[in-house]
């Protein structure tokens, strides 16, 4: 009699049990419906963003490449379509068409506010202040061509050695020769000089009177 009475509680536990959870699916169950509807939901929108935006990015080249054949002012009124670095991408391809036609003025023009429109610290910056020093030269403020310069050229920037060109030619500029020359040596000691580079050095160095060969006692002094 005890194990009957032993196995119909047991059934009864078992029971109640089975009740608990299934009351607890129909209280609580609609969570694991959100989850899976969120999980799905949000596959579906990165699906959909991805195909927005290479179908974006499709039709801005193909407007670029339709302005190009218009002209400089075309490209610089294209619609960046709320993106800063399309807007400075803009300004970099409108500076290129008008110094292929002589605009010099409007080229710098262009790189300044390709400088201006890209978000702070993008590559697109650098680049745009680069090419406004080149383009400007000393007709650029020597205090502002410095300072961009100097940011420009430090250690490991994406255009240290550009940079640290367009300070060798800003001290020629100057009139400091010999520091000018001093720069140069040092340069050609760095690594990841292009050949292109490495020849503008040595034409500088013959321009300035100096020998273009590099500095074996800072080669081996560095």
């Amino acid at each position: 009699m005890a194990n009957q009475n032993d196995s119909f509680i047991d059934e009864v536990t078992d029971e109640l049990r089975r009740d608990r959870l299934y009351g607890a699916f129909r209280r609580f169950g609609w969570i694991g419906g959100v989850v899976i509807l969120a999980i799905v939901g949000g596959a579906a929108w990165r699906e959909y963003s991805s195909s927005r935006d290479s179908a974006s990015a499709q039709a801005f080249g193909d407007a670029v490449l339709a302005a190009e054949n218009a002209g400089p002012a075309q490209i610089a009124e294209l619609d960046p379509e709320g993106s800063a670095a399309r807007a400075a991408l803009i300004q970099l391809l409108a500076s290129g068409a008008w110094r292929a036609e002589g605009d010099d003025e409007a080229a710098i023009a262009a790189l300044q506010e390709a400088a201006t429109a890209a978000p702070e610290g993008d590559i697109l910056r650098d680049l745009a202040q680069l090419k406004r020093v080149i383009a400007a030269g000393n007709s650029m403020d020597a205090s502002e061509r410095d300072q961009i310069l100097t940011r420009l050229s430090r250690a490991g920037a994406p255009f240290e050695l550009l940079a640290l060109e367009q300070k060798a030619v800003a001290l020629v500029d100057a009139g400091r020769t010999e520091d000018a020359i001093t720069l140069i040596r040092q340069i050609q000691q760095k690594n990841g000089l292009s050949q292109a580079l490495r020849n503008r050095l040595t034409e500088m160095m013959i321009a300035l009177g100096a020998d273009p060969a590099p500095n074996d006692d800072m080669a081996s002094g560095s």
